[in-house]
């Protein structure tokens, strides 16, 4: 049966969870649980979606999600390691078919940093492995914290229509 058009990503994401009996939680840092708040605001999306949290520290990414101290120390809270083992550290502790992580700079940060704003990882755990892909968004902290979040769910629904999301 297909998707009707004119639903949102969060809506069809619901509707493909659904079908194939998969529960979601969310790790997100850089989007600020924006991506929980739009998956919630579908009707019944309890029935998938098990566990949302914003691990915005790094202490919260090493002692919730299992985030190894080292990875944040050697490459940084924003990079392909730290949302690898982000997306991995919540799908486990959840207890859920698949996990999606955001890490990522959304504005002017304080201080030194060499990774440049709008350069956000997206992070993917299912039984099958775990993918990340990396974007840099153009815009103000809201515009990026969006991108991120849309590209969050595209994501998503592409693993479950059973496309190739390592592009």
């Amino acid at each position: 049966m297909a998707i009707r058009e004119g639903k949102t990503p969060e809506e069809k994401i619901g509707i493909l969870l659904r079908r194939r009996k998969l529960s979601l939680s969310l790790a997100e840092s850089c989007t600020g649980g924006l991506i929980a708040h739009r998956i919630t605001n579908v009707s019944g999306s309890s029935d998938y979606f098990k566990m949302g949290i914003v691990s915005y520290s790094n202490g919260s990414k090493v002692g919730f999600l299992g985030v190894p101290s080292r990875d944040i120390d050697c490459y940084g809270a924003v990079s392909r390691q730290v949302a690898e083992k982000m997306a991995q550290g919540i799908r486990l502790k959840a207890k859920t078919d698949i996990g999606l992580a955001t890490t990522g700079i959304a504005g002017p940060q304080g201080g030194t940093w060499e990774t440049p704003v709008g350069t956000v990882f997206i992070g993917l755990d299912h039984q099958g492995g775990t993918e990340v892909r990396e974007f840099r968004f153009d815009g103000n902290r809201e515009e990026i914290k969006e991108k991120a979040s849309q590209k969050s769910l595209e994501i998503l629904m592409d693993y479950l229509m059973g496309k190739n999301t390592s592009k």
